[in-house]
């Protein structure tokens, strides 16, 4: 948990626009579930702004301040809740060069006397009831937490100290905290605002003046706040039975998931005399990043690592493809374990041990393809035919990303399913976020600018964690979204479903310009399964694909996928008007060239959600669900754009101005741990499974969401 990451001199200015507070104040109401007191958000007010404005004027206001920490996403679940320091302040040290953390509690207190005679330890602070602890025991705590065998400074080459600072009050009013019989330690210093020359001069020998942004992402990764993008993460554990660390919630889903198998699953090595025959069906609900992808694959894994049989179904092609292509060339095996909804009309026999099934938000209510025969179809809800196939089943589902009108997976339907079969079943939520940053402010201010939660919009305020902008034009959106592709980001440009389609022409198999905005002209990503004209690659790995760059995607290409960069078109479907959003459905004329179709009336042009399948409110609902995928691909910045000017306008008031300092995340501009290059699909073969109880490879300490 934190609040907010960012450079002392970046915070004043984001305090001076009046949003530090407010933005503060969001982010506790998400991670406390209470609204912030009014003296908490007070104290924000004074002793944030007065400790930044010492580190400006030290020479250090480049030193990155994280404010209302916990060590680990691990502490959410320790009795009492989260040990939350106030601020953490990160940089390198001036001389070695090494890690510098400075752990801080910021008490507003003006003058402090003693309980007791005899120890320092409980003071009394005019003006409140309760008898207080001297900071540094709070202190102590948190230092231990960073520093211990399990916290986040672990394994780094590091300095850390900490220190209270007492703005308000002077060295003589709090002499109980300076006392000889106070507590000491690396983390026990009290600065008052006659010891200001001191803490500045502390602070310049703590502290480098080149800044702290390398620093923060070293630690913000040891706390598992920045993730690896799932795809690298797969290949550089692919045939390994430990593939992600997961944390917190997380790790608590994965080892009741695991438990469960191993008290209703037989024992490979030792079959039951009387086989048990109780089903279990796990349902895992949360939004865009929490991690349900990464439990799943992780569960997958070591349950094959356990010799059980299993299969991890999706009803996303994409994701399917970009595994299977992407991570899985060359190892049929990994390949055909990855498979699709449908797939189970005739459930396998015997029946699989475990099947987990990703993205059940996208379940149809029948298995039905054209391309099958009439015996070949779906006759059964398709949540009974993955019910039947094994005798775990596992769904993970988000309701807010169903985007077609045939999708009917929700809460409601697998609990029925569950009644139906007389399986239990066992819910659990995930809300820590981590994609997008791990800036579940970002996921909040989307949901809200589309009206896809209740509640007016607010500004964006940036928070250190993710970055969004407004373009001017489709020009300079590519022109964002190529030069980080081009330095090492992985980017990609998607789009709402504003324009024809056309499939591949000739036997060349060119692809059609068909996404046109005035003379900025561009293909979608190729309808194929097969490589096109100019190498462009085939639907399912245009997401990993470098030529899939030159393409544009839709969210049924996306979903379920992230790049660092991501540039979102938003097409006529959806235009802002009167303070309202309106949604409008699109009409094509013939093009010049046969095959080839032309918008006549701007709108949208998804066969999915024509006037005939679906009604006004129900279209809304659906191109609302489209647009919040697209905008919550990116894990460190969205370029939006809008073919509509009045929603453009809209946007650019939304976002706010566009960059405070350095904040943008361009390439250039990250610090060089932040700079991990996107690993190629590995080569034909693969390596060995390794056994469990083996020491972990180096895959093994890769944190994704």
């Amino acid at each position: 948990m934190l609040l907010l990451k960012l450079a002392a001199q970046d915070l004043l200015t984001l305090n001076a626009r009046r949003r530090m507070v407010p933005h503060l104040a969001a982010r506790w109401r998400h991670f406390r579930g209470t609204d912030a007191s009014l003296t908490e958000r007070s104290a924000w007010a004074e002793s944030l702004v007065s400790l930044a404005n010492d580190l400006v004027a030290a020479g250090r206001g480049n030193v990155e301040m994280i404010v209302e920490c916990a060590a680990t996403l691990d502490e959410a679940d320790r009795p009492g809740g989260p040990r939350l320091i106030d601020v953490v302040l990160v940089g390198h040290h001036p001389l070695e060069r090494r890690l510098s953390v400075q752990l801080v509690e910021l008490k507003r207190w003006s003058m402090v006397t003693r309980v007791e005679q005899a120890t320092a330890e409980l003071v009394h602070v005019p003006g409140m009831d309760r008898k207080k602890h001297h900071p540094a025991l709070q202190l102590r705590e948190c230092y231990e937490a960073f520093t211990s065998s399990s916290g986040p400074l672990n394994g780094l080459d590091f300095e850390c100290g900490g220190f209270a600072y007492l703005h308000n009050a002077t060295e003589a009013s709090v002499r109980a905290l300076i006392d000889v019989d106070a507590p000491t330690g690396a983390y026990a210093r009290v600065y008052t605002s006659d010891r200001r020359e001191r803490l500045l001069s502390d602070l310049r020998k703590s502290f480098a003046d080149e800044g702290g942004a390398s620093a923060a992402e070293m630690l913000l990764r040891s706390m598992g706040l920045r993730n690896t993008p799932l795809l690298d993460a797969m290949i550089w554990s692919r045939g390994d039975d430990t593939v992600f660390t997961l944390r917190g919630r997380q790790k608590e889903v994965a080892d009741q998931i695991l438990e469960a198998a191993s008290k209703v699953l037989p024992d490979p090595q030792c079959p039951a005399l009387v086989p048990d025959e109780r089903r279990v069906i796990f349902l895992v609900t949360g939004g865009a990043g929490t991690g349900k992808s990464a439990i799943g694959l992780q569960v997958k894994a070591e349950l094959e690592a356990q010799s059980r049989t299993v299969k991890y179904a999706s009803g996303s092609r994409a994701f399917n493809g970009a595994i299977q292509e992407h991570v899985g060339y060359g190892d049929r095996k990994f390949r055909e374990s990855f498979t699709y909804f449908s797939s189970f009309v005739t459930p396998p026999d015997p029946p699989l041990d475990v099947l987990i099934c990703d993205e059940a938000h996208r379940l149809r209510d029948r298995s039905t393809s054209r391309f099958w025969k009439p015996e070949q179809q779906g006759t059964r809800p398709q949540v009974d035919e993955l019910l039947d196939a094994s005798r775990l089943t596992v769904f993970f589902l988000d309701e807010g990303q169903s985007v077609r009108p045939n999708e009917v997976g929700t809460v409601g339907l697998i609990e029925d399913a569950a009644e139906r079969h007389n399986a239990r079943l066992v819910r659990y939520g995930l809300q820590e976020q981590f994609r997008c940053g791990g800036s579940d402010a970002y996921v909040r201010w989307v949901r809200a600018a589309l009206g896809v939660t209740d509640g007016a919009p607010e500004q964006w305020t940036p928070d250190g964690l993710m970055h969004v902008e407004v373009a001017d034009t489709p020009e300079e959106l590519e022109r964002i979204i190529r030069t980080e592709a081009l330095a090492g980001a992985s980017a990609r440009m998607v789009a709402g479903y504003c324009w024809p389609w056309t499939k591949p022409l000739g036997e060349e198999k060119r692809l059609e310009a068909d996404v046109r905005i005035g003379d900025w002209h561009r293909t979608w990503n190729a309808d194929s399964d097969t490589f096109c004209e100019n190498d462009a690659p085939p639907s399912k790995i245009w997401s990993v694909h470098e030529n899939g760059l030159d393409q544009i995607g839709c969210v049924y290409t996306a979903q379920g996928l992230e790049w660092d960069w991501c540039g979102v078109i938003m097409g006529e479907d959806m235009v802002r008007r009167d303070d309202r959003w309106v949604f409008r459905r699109g009409k094509e004329r013939k093009g010049l060239e046969p095959g080839v179709k032309r918008v006549a009336v701007p709108g949208s042009f998804d066969p999915k959600v024509k006037a005939g399948s679906v009604d006004d409110e129900e279209f809304a609902r659906l191109v609302r669900h489209a647009y919040h995928v697209l905008m919550t691909r990116a894990s460190r910045a969205t370029v939006l754009y809008s073919t509509d000017e009045e929603t453009r306008a809209y946007l650019k008031e939304l976002v706010g101005e566009l960059q405070i300092h350095g904040l943008r995340p361009t390439w250039e501009n990250l610090p060089q741990e932040a700079r991990i290059t996107h690993l190629p699909r590995p080569r034909r073969g693969k390596r060995p499974r390794k056994n469990r109880g083996k020491p972990d490879t180096q895959g093994s300490d890769l944190r994704l969401f």
